[in-house]
């Protein structure tokens, strides 16, 4: 699968103004209708900041509605982590609704379509109706109770919400067309029986409307006049179209579809990231491997990087891939004036420099953020012992290595040149200790000139450094075909109608043999004495090492835990 350069073309906005100039459309209503059974991830972001600053750019609102028609896999903490991501991200809805919040007018709307003929109560199993619901090829099959009375169905109905049969044991269906060319309008089931506690009702309903009949009546009541949602509803606008129909709704909302995201290196299915969350894959939706607002947001973005991104990838109709080094462009861009600059050594090799005075200490002023000035200046310690990179010192060095090794001199930033004299081994051939000597001419700032070094590396001095933990990432599927087949199944199409449209399909958890068990590397070292104190989601750039995040989860008194947020440097150009 190639990446595709973005596009910053919003085909969308040329529909608004159109409908606006045309006089079709006098107020601009959009909606971002998630589902509570899950964290948002980036692919979520892209249809809030669309949904938001179209409504914006235009002088109209968006409402925020919690599609909560399946109370099975659904869940407060999903509500709040979705208010929380959405504000974080820096948009306020112009109002909260939950689909819940309808469900009386949707039965209200269910029986006027079995008086009108159009729905029917069928007592096939879901088996059955996925049995007999047809092909691409084939037309389906009637339900041997399609054709039962409209006062047979209604009264059936109202027992179904009364709570006399069990889950499964009856449907409502829409009576559309079993021989559609679209298998969407084939008879689809509109209500099921869930005997099931619903978060917001409680134990009010038995009988729950199906995404597809519910979304469209919200759109409808709420007077939305541009419903957005991704390319996999193309083939359900008929549905819409004909529930919003059917059932006389006064307002007439309009779908339209836009290609969703897709990330490279990245698994953007909500059923796959809720799977690696449930096999203990990762630490939770808010990890920092997973594309989650809330793992994105723990690891280190910001909501600017994450809103230019968006705006930047633009919205398009055609499918494509977008390299994910194009995220890390706009994470980096948005920290590297914001963020100060420390040293921190992540596996450390003490160095003793021989010729510098026991128990003597003395202060370096170095430059916050070489590209801010305005950031200012820190005091940094150094004295005779101090801790450097391990990959910094090699015994056997190959050519045009610039660091330490054996006899070679390489300048300490911002203090001295120092130059290796002798390598100290255990009793396994492990190096362990490097001595050194300081040239005290070489002081930085002091303007000396009398030769040059080729290598600089950092350093931490060790009797005021400060244990830390640190946290590199890499991505957790890796393997090309098993990404790709997951990404397939990205859709997040509702869950809801799995049962009856064999979308289940999406539960396969084969992807988990390939996860990348190099995903996450832990590691302990130290940094400078002026992070002592810092505090979670403090964002610094760790000299040659990249951008860090102080971890909100994990970070506590005594312990201080950094995520890696993106390395400094990319081979990735913007053209």
């Amino acid at each position: 699968m190639e990446t595709e350069k973005p596009t910053s073309s919003n085909f969308i906005k040329s529909i608004v103004l159109d409908d606006l100039n045309s006089g079709r459309e006098t107020t601009i209503v959009t909606r971002f209708p998630p589902e509570p059974n899950g964290y948002l991830h980036i692919g979520h972001a892209k249809a809030i900041c669309l949904n938001f600053e179209l409504a914006d750019e235009f002088g109209g609102k968006t409402n925020l509605r919690f599609d909560d028609t399946n109370p099975v896999k659904e869940d407060t903490e999903y509500v709040d982590g979705i208010l929380n991501d959405i504000k974080w991200l820096g948009f306020e809805w112009d109002n909260l609704h939950f689909a819940s919040d309808y469900f009386e007018m949707n039965y209200e709307k269910a029986l006027l379509l079995i008086e009108r003929g159009k729905a029917y109560v069928d007592d096939q199993t879901a088996e059955e109706i996925r049995a007999t619901r047809g092909t691409l090829k084939e037309p389906g099959k009637n339900s041997p109770y399609r054709d039962r009375s409209v006062e047979e169905n209604l009264d059936l109905f109202k027992r179904m919400r009364a709570g006399e049969f069990k889950d499964g044991e009856k449907v409502l269906r829409a009576k559309i067309d079993m021989a559609s060319p679209n298998i969407n309008l084939r008879d689809p089931v509109i209500y099921r029986i869930k005997h099931a506690n619903h978060h917001q009702t409680g134990d009010a309903w038995c009988v729950y409307p199906m995404y597809d009949y519910s979304h469209p009546l919200g759109d409808a009541v709420e007077g939305v006049t541009h419903s957005l949602c991704s390319l996999e509803y193309e083939d359900h606008r008929p549905l819409y179209d004909w529930v919003v129909r059917e059932c006389e709704m006064e307002n007439t909302p309009h779908q339209y579809e836009f290609a969703r995201l897709n990330l490279t290196n990245t698994v953007m299915s909500k059923r796959k990231l809720r799977a690696l969350v449930d096999a203990g894959v990762v630490d939770g939706w808010d990890d920092p491997r997973m594309p989650t607002i809330a793992g994105l947001r723990r690891k280190g973005y910001t909501p600017e990087a994450i809103r230019n991104f968006c705006r930047e990838i633009g919205v398009a109709k055609s499918y494509s891939v977008v390299d994910e080094r194009y995220l890390e462009f706009f994470i980096r861009e948005d920290l590297k004036l914001k963020a100060p600059r420390t040293m921190a050594v992540l596996d450390p090799l003490k160095v003793v420099i021989t010729n510098y005075p026991e128990g003597e200490t003395e202060w370096f002023e170095i430059e916050n953020n070489a590209e801010n000035p305005d950031m200012g200046t820190r005091q940094v310690p150094f004295s005779r012992e101090i801790y450097i990179e391990r990959e910094d010192f090699m015994e056997n060095p190959p050519a045009k290595y610039y660091r330490l090794f054996p006899g070679n001199e390489v300048r300490l930033k911002g203090a001295y040149f120092v130059k290796c004299v002798e390598a100290v081994k255990d009793a396994d051939g492990n190096v362990v200790e490097l001595h050194c000597t300081y040239d005290p001419e070489t002081k930085s700032g002091n303007g000396f000139n009398g030769r040059k070094v080729k290598g600089t590396i950092h350093w931490v001095e060790a009797s005021h450094a400060i244990p830390a933990e640190f946290r590199l990432y890499e991505p957790i599927l890796k393997d090309d075909a098993a990404l790709e087949k997951a990404n397939e199944e990205a859709a997040d199409l509702a869950e809801d109608s799995d049962e009856y449209t064999g979308g289940a399909a999406g539960e396969d958890r084969s992807f988990l043999e390939k996860i990348n068990k190099d995903s996450l590397t832990v590691l302990h070292g130290f940094v400078e004495p002026g992070l002592k104190d810092v505090q979670p989601n403090d964002k610094f750039q760790l000299f040659r090492h990249g951008y860090f995040n102080v971890d909100p989860k994990d970070t506590a008194p005594g312990r201080i835990v950094f995520n890696r947020t993106v390395s400094l440097k990319s081979s990735f150009e913007i053209k």
